[in-house]
């Protein structure tokens, strides 16, 4: 039986003219969990990724903690995170502007949630975004591929929450309204874990901070 853990991004830039980059928290929050790893002398048979900037310095941050190189990666497009903005563009005309307000931030997610229930639901196309199902499809093959070639062995995933929430979902059959309260609720460099056979995957942690867990790390757990 092998484990496969799935890690989200460390913080991005929410709000920055380019969301698809590491805030400076975001990289110390990966370099952390490497750290964390390398203490206990965990070590990876398969790195796979996402081909997003965030995805690539998420890995790049996890592996320097690790004390190993960063080239042995197979990159998966299917792992890359959804269009938000297209997603919130199907449920509100006209553009939204950036949030600056603890008020601003709960109504943007809360289009965000209701968008993205219309677009699992199949009532909305979001423009230059695949169906819901094309997106479960590019999740789900990682998934394929992680049983079909590494049978018994430990293998890395670097993501983001819409693919690592689908995979859940997928894996426990859930209902796409639960899918989406999953999404909105993982945390940056999260880590979830599946136990894993050719047959199927089987969860066994969700959303865990393990390497931010005491007072050194206070002010470090992050949504966004």
């Amino acid at each position: 039986m092998g484990t496969l853990y799935l890690v989200r991004h460390g913080q991005a830039s929410f709000g920055a003219a380019d969301y698809d980059q590491l805030s400076d928290l975001g990289r110390r929050q990966s370099v952390r969990l490497g750290e964390y790893w390398r203490e206990r002398g965990m070590r990876f048979d398969a790195v796979i990724a996402g081909t997003l900037k965030r995805h690539r310095q998420t890995w790049e941050g996890i592996a320097e903690g690790l004390g190993i190189g960063h080239e042995d990666v197979l990159p998966w497009p299917g792992l890359n995170e959804y269009d938000s903005e297209a997603i919130i563009a199907t449920v509100h005309p006209g553009k939204l502007e950036k949030p600056d307000s603890p008020e601003m931030y709960r109504h943007h997610f809360r289009l965000l949630r209701d968008g993205l229930g219309a677009w699992m639901q199949g009532r909305t196309e979001p423009v230059g975004m695949p169906s819901y199902l094309d997106f479960l499809a590019g999740v789900t093959t990682a998934l394929d591929h992680v049983r079909d070639k590494h049978h018994g062995a430990k293998v890395l995933v670097v993501s983001s929450g819409g693919p690592i929430s689908t995979a859940v979902g997928h894996v426990l059959g859930t209902s796409p309204e639960t899918t989406v309260e999953l999404n909105l609720r993982i945390r940056n460099t999260a880590v979830t874990e599946f136990a894993f056979t050719p047959k199927r995957h089987m969860l066994l942690t969700y959303n865990t901070l393990p390497h931010l867990d005491g007072p050194a790390y206070e002010g470090w757990v992050t949504y966004s």
